[in-house]
């Protein structure tokens, strides 16, 4: 059998399986859709942040914002959205 070199918490969670210290979830599939729905509403939850930017860009961004018709700050969240997801590429000047 292959050795596997396993780190200080993977040993910890190794020792602690092997002396009974883990017991088997009642119900597996009703406990993985429960924490998979947890897991998803987190990931939607949205977070306030504060940005600093000129007035001068604020107001460009409102203006284009308008254009589309929307809130300038969907329009900031949907750009922000777009570049985590590779979606849209970062150019400096």
């Amino acid at each position: 059998m292959k050795h596997i070199k396993l780190d200080k918490e993977e040993k910890q969670i190794l020792k602690d399986f092997e002396t009974g210290q883990f017991v088997s979830i009642k119900n597996l599939e009703s406990a993985k859709r429960k924490y998979a729905a947890i897991a998803k509403e987190t990931l939607k939850k949205s977070k306030n942040i504060n940005i600093r930017l000129t007035e001068k860009d604020l107001l460009k961004v409102k203006s284009k914002a308008a254009e589309q018709g929307m809130p300038y700050q969907t329009l900031l969240a949907s750009l922000i959205h777009q570049y985590a997801d590779n979606k849209l590429k970062y150019s400096s000047i």
